[in-house]
């Protein structure tokens, strides 16, 4: 499979480091720059997050960006961040846009802009439209610089489009996306901005998101308009008046406070997929969970480092990453453990009043395999991802750690918690992972157990009413 991105390419410099202190000559913060980073930005880092998804096992897939550079500097700087992918470039006619960003402690404090003025329509080269036509997919990544308005380009998308899934990330300097479009994926406020919608409150954003999308998709005539919504996930809406009802894929939970990147890594992925034959449903699904797990593992600032092992079966938050920043605030650890295999109101009782001892609650789930071995060849009623899901879902729940042993010792050496939180009336010989947790500080305590409710009596219950 070939996927080509065509599209315009930035160059972004991150300036990053500590803010602690102010300016003598006005109220403003002064940065102690530690680390000065360029990137290729734009088309370009939807390229490079390609690049890296076929480094990590898409064997038989290539990458090709189709883009126009300067001979400026700046584009000096994204050639050579860009040599391991193939380019296929013609002259932009203007200068290579720059933005950089200053972030102090992690956090975005300003960005400059230099380049930036409105650029003429760049033309096309023979060989950029042949790299074009020989794709198996594309992705347009417009960030209204001109590209995606090239007559012959648009005419050469269009032509294809009925053929080859055509995605088309839209700026809201930059045209319209050609007809037939597989997915066109604007964020919220471009959506509204493009169909002439005000900004309404939060408590309105599925329903204007929705309305915008059947206006686009039926403007656009795409197959597919996907408005991306940050934190609430994306809303798909398929073409045709006999069109299901939009469908909203919710994004994982996650604590990220820089958004940047997350959509150019939604489109990449959604792309990826759709060329590899999965429907919009499931693309649009591995979306937003790969976009959240970008963000989880620190956005651009993180891309192309090796990522930390994930010990979490739920929604992209690493246990092991929330046991530790919970400790590096200051904060209290709190485990609990199980199978929890039908969850009842004992489980929530209990999960409550452990969330309530820390500030955070990291649940130690015992995998498919352990139950068997504990509870017979029967059990467990649900999978290890069902029971995972279900907790993560939980407001008290911050994390799930699933391990396969029979006892959860080697968890929570992982995790080192500070409280260890069983339910019932056990004896400290009858738990002895309170010795491994004394070994650190830690405290082993029980809470109420509820009789009435078990697992068990619910199963049993449930046989009998078939």
């Amino acid at each position: 499979m070939k996927i080509v991105v065509v599209g315009d390419v930035l160059l972004d410099v991150d300036l990053s480091g500590d803010a602690s202190r102010l300016s003598p000559d006005a109220p403003v913060p002064v940065v102690d720059v530690a680390a000065a980073r360029r990137r290729a930005g734009g088309a370009g880092l939807v390229a490079r997050m390609l690049h890296q998804d076929v480094q990590e096992g898409r064997q038989g897939t290539t990458v090709e960006l189709v883009t126009v550079l300067s001979d400026d500097d700046a584009a000096a700087h994204l050639r050579a961040e860009l040599t391991d992918i193939p380019l296929v470039t013609g002259p932009s006619g203007a200068p290579t846009p720059v933005k950089t960003r200053i972030r102090a402690g992690g956090h975005a404090i300003v960005r400059f802009d230099e380049g930036c003025a409105e650029a003429p329509v760049p033309p096309v080269t023979g060989g950029m439209l042949r790299a074009v036509e020989s794709a198996d997919v594309v992705l347009v990544s417009d960030y209204g610089r001109g590209l995606a308005a090239n007559p012959e380009l648009r005419e050469l998308l269009e032509r294809i489009a009925p053929g080859i899934p055509v995605v088309w990330d839209p700026h809201p300097a930059g045209p319209a996306p050609v007809r037939g479009a597989a997915a066109v994926t604007p964020n919220l406020s471009e959506a509204l901005k493009a169909a002439g919608a005000g900004q309404g409150s939060r408590a309105d954003t599925v329903r204007e998101a929705a309305d915008a999308a059947a206006l686009l998709e039926r403007r656009w005539h795409s197959k597919a308009v996907i408005v991306t919504l940050g934190e609430r996930g994306a809303l798909l809406h398929r073409q045709g008046e006999g069109a299901e009802l939009p469908h909203l894929v919710p994004a994982p939970a996650i604590g990220a406070a820089d958004p940047c990147g997350a959509g150019d890594r939604f489109c990449s992925t959604l792309a990826l997929a759709l060329g590899a034959g999965a429907g919009l449903e499931d693309a649009v699904q591995a979306a937003v969970q790969r976009a959240a797990e970008f963000l989880s593992r620190g956005g651009v600032s993180a891309l192309g480092q090796e990522p930390e092992p994930t010990q979490l079966h739920g929604p992209a938050v690493d246990a092991l990453r929330v046991a530790r920043e919970t400790r590096e605030a200051g904060g209290t650890v709190v485990a609990t453990g199980g199978c929890f295999d039908l969850l009842h109101a004992g489980h929530a009782r209990t999960l409550s009043a452990a969330r309530r001892l820390g500030d955070c609650l990291i649940v130690c789930l015992n995998s498919d395999e352990s139950v068997r071995r504990l509870k017979g060849s029967q059990r467990p009623i649900m999978g290890e991802d069902d029971r995972a899901e279900l907790l993560s879902a939980l407001e008290c729940v911050d994390a799930v750690f699933v391990f396969g042993e029979d006892t959860p010792e080697e968890a929570l050496a992982a995790l080192r918690p500070d409280i260890w939180v069983k339910g019932g009336d056990y004896s400290a010989t009858e738990l002895p992972e309170s010795a491994l947790l004394r070994s650190w500080g830690g405290q082993t305590v029980t809470v109420p157990y509820i009789p009435a409710r078990s697992t068990t009596s619910l199963a049993a219950a449930l046989a009998e009413v078939g």
